[in-house]
C-alpha cells in the first residue's frame, strides 16, 4: 500500500505513541521543572513526529532525509532527557526501561526508513 500521508507511515505512528506517553509520564514532574526538563522533554519528543510529518511533505527525497536526521536528533536527545529524568528521581526505573524501550524501536524504525529512501534515491540516480 503506497504511503498518502505522513500519518500512514510506521515511524511517524510510533513516534506519537512516544510522545504522548511522554506528555503522561511528564505530567508528575515537580512544579520547577515546568519551564526545565518536562518542558525541553516534551518539546523534543514532539520535534520527533513533527520532522518525520514535515518531511514527508516536502517535494524530495533528499529533503525527506533531512528532516528524517533531525528526527533522528531530537530522538537522541529526548533520551538522554529520559536517562537524566531518571538519574533525578523523576522517572521510575519502569517508566525509564518503558521509554528507552521505545526509543530504540524508533531509532530502528527512523533508520529503516532513512535506509530505504536512500537506496531508492540511488537507483533513481543510477
Amino acid at each position: 500500500m503506497p504511503v498518502k500521508s505522513y500519518s500512514d507511515l510506521i515511524a511517524w505512528q510510533k513516534a506519537m505513541e512516544l510522545t504522548v506517553k511522554i506528555y503522561k509520564y511528564t505530567e508528575y514532574f515537580p512544579k520547577s521543572e515546568v519551564y526545565g526538563l518536562q518542558s525541553q522533554l516534551r518539546r523534543s519528543a514532539v520535534s520527533i513526529p513533527s520532522n518525520i510529518a514535515e518531511g514527508q511533505g516536502r517535494r524530495s527525497t533528499k529533503e525527506f532525509l533531512h528532516f528524517l536526521s533531525n528526527a533522528k536528533g531530537s530522538l537522541a536527545e529526548a533520551e538522554t532527557q529520559i536517562i537524566l529524568a531518571f538519574r533525578l528521581g523523576f522517572f521510575n526505573q519502569e517508566q525509564q526501561k518503558e521509554l528507552l524501550k521505545q526509543t530504540d524501536e524508533m531509532s530502528r524504525i527512523l533508520s529503516g526508513l532513512r535506509f530505504s529512501l536512500q537506496n531508492k534515491r540511488q537507483s533513481k540516480i543510477q
